[in-house]
């Protein structure tokens, strides 16, 4: 090649590089000015108490998010008022909110004027396309319509004999490894199996994980991948925010030139499978509908699957309220990633406290057995099992799987609050001033473990207490979806599948307590702040697993 075609050839490279540059400049212009009126604003609200900043630069934000976090995020949630006011990138105020009242206001009374971080929306919106997740507005209602249905009761009633199926198939798959004799299993890496052949096939009719035996999967690989690798790219989704009003090619121009290898092309690779092998999925499973009732109950899950559900309600709505394809695809993944890792922590940590526990496994586990729970008790029954019930309440009060959502003011205006707060100058705020363009970490562990709700013990892990509730709860107008707890949010934006999540993890605890005893190894383990939490031996390691012993059930030796 000569030298003018290689001039030729790399013209357009160039080109693409210098209008980044320029538009790139420009967009960091315009956040530099937007900033310095902001911070000038935001001085009504600096005079809340909150953690001194660690540095200038990244506020308390490195703290926030730090592997070893969790008792910097107990510290905000339980050791200052209903408001604290943390510091974010050069200063910034971020106000840490987890009174009911203000949250209230927040995710129902004003939903409109608080909206998702942009840089959470540009991210799913990147990763996703147009999915629940990363809508907004009008655009955001009418996908809810669509899907809140899919979700309702009703569905998860018919779904529930597919579950009680997949967890005995889990249950054979753990028996084959302990039969003869106790042994340590990676109770992370198991259970990581389960939740996504049970939202694989409740989800999407399709199955990843055949469980008994070990099976490769690409999309299976490219979801579980997809939440670690993001979490090391938080400079980078920045520039993913900054980059958003640009045009999808000049953003996967600039993508192409990092280098090959980083973790920006992993990334990109990752969405590109999703993107993908969601297509396929749909594709097949469209036609299959089209085909009749017949050849959809011959598929995975028999029809019965979210998707497939989806579908046929998209197909008989009117055609205003209808979801595009690329929308109903843009689904698929989403519900996926947001339902694995979260389901997966949730039941690592359940059975880690009951293997510390080992009182209150038996107690669980001799209610399970008295109700023959693992042989398939429909949804209302197995639903009123109470310490059941009261095991994963607890569980998701005290240990929410994600901690850091941020909304976004739109617009000026007040959040009242259920009990005045005290600033550093000696007045009493009784209402927060809100200005546009502020942040806000909603506050749902402080929420959780507030001892003006709880009472007294509220830092403590005790089932128990959901058998009586205190009136501090029942009349606290906290404003979560599910069983007066945050950890699945709470009005529009609420987390659409968690009843679906909740049915999961009473269908494997079922199984698994009937069947296994767990004992805590040798081992010390420790939960890691991540977009997800995760345990791992020791602070050291970066591998997420629990090490659990586990063995056959004798109830001769109880």
């Amino acid at each position: 090649m000569d030298a003018q075609s290689t001039s030729l050839v790399a013209y357009p490279t160039l080109v693409v590089c210098k209008l980044a540059a320029v538009v790139g400049f420009g967009i960091l212009l315009w956040n530099v000015v937007t900033y310095i009126r902001l911070r000038i604003s935001l001085l009504a609200v600096s005079k809340i108490p909150g953690p001194r900043p660690q540095s200038f630069w990244s506020g308390n934000l490195t703290q926030l998010i730090a592997r070893d976090g969790e008792n910097f995020q107990q510290h905000i949630a339980v050791d200052y008022g209903p408001v604290t006011k943390l510091n974010g990138f050069f200063g910034e105020p971020i106000l840490y909110v987890s009174d009911p009242k203000a949250l209230h206001t927040i995710l129902i009374k004003e939903e409109n004027a608080f909206q998702e971080g942009k840089d959470f929306l540009a991210m799913m919106k990147c990763m996703f396309g147009n999915c629940l997740s990363g809508s907004t507005g009008e655009y955001h209602v009418k996908q809810r319509k669509m899907l809140n249905p899919v979700f309702s009761v009703k569905h998860m009633r018919h779904m529930l004999p597919l579950f009680w199926e997949l967890g005995h198939k889990f249950q054979q798959a753990v028996e084959a490894r302990v039969r003869d004799g106790p042994q340590e299993l990676d109770m992370l890496a198991w259970l990581g199996r389960v939740a996504l052949e049970l939202i694989g096939q409740g989800a999407l009719g399709y199955s990843f994980d055949p469980l008994v035996t070990d099976k490769a999967d690409s999309y299976a690989d490219a979801l579980k991948s997809l939440v670690p690798e993001l979490d090391s790219l938080l400079l980078f989704r920045k520039f993913i925010t900054l980059s958003e009003p640009l045009p999808g090619w000049l953003r996967r121009g600039f993508v192409r030139l990092f280098p090959q290898g980083t973790r920006v092309h992993t990334v990109a690779s990752i969405i590109n499978t999703l993107d993908k092998r969601s297509k396929e999925i749909y594709a097949d499973k469209k036609h299959t509908l089209e085909q009749g009732d017949t050849e959809m109950e011959k598929q995975v899950a028999a029809g019965k699957d979210i998707m497939s559900i989806l579908l046929r309600a998209n197909a008989a709505a009117d055609p205003e309220d209808r979801l595009a394809d690329e929308e109903v695809i843009s689904q698929m993944s989403l519900f996926i990633v947001g339902g694995l890792d979260t389901t997966a922590s949730a039941l690592s940590r359940v059975l880690m406290l009951l293997a510390e526990d080992p009182q209150r496994q038996q107690k669980l586990r001799q209610e399970l057995l008295d109700s023959r729970a693992a042989d398939g008790l429909p949804y209302d029954e197995l639903n009123r099992l109470p310490f059941l019930d009261a095991v994963v309440r607890e569980t998701l009060r005290l240990y929410p799987p994600g901690t850091i959502i941020f909304r976004m003011a739109d617009k000026d205006t007040v959040l009242p609050l259920s009990e005045p707060i005290h600033t550093t100058d000696g007045k009493i705020m009784d209402a927060v001033p809100v200005t546009k363009g502020s942040q806000f970490l909603l506050g749902y562990l402080g929420c959780n473990l507030s001892k003006s709700l709880w009472g007294e013990d509220a830092l403590e892990w005790n089932p128990e207490r959901w058998m009586s509730l205190p009136t501090t709860v029942t009349q606290g107008h906290i404003p979560g979806a599910y069983s007066n707890i945050m950890t699945f949010s709470g009005g529009k934006r609420a987390c659409i599948g968690f009843k679906f999540s909740e049915m999961e993890m009473k269908v494997v605890l079922a199984v698994l307590l009937s069947k296994f005893t767990f004992e805590m190894g040798d081992q010390h383990i420790v939960w890691n702040v991540a977009s997800v939490w995760y345990p791992s031996i020791g602070r050291k390691s970066t591998t997420p697993e629990l090490p659990l012993k586990v063995g056959l059930y004798n109830p001769s030796v109880d």
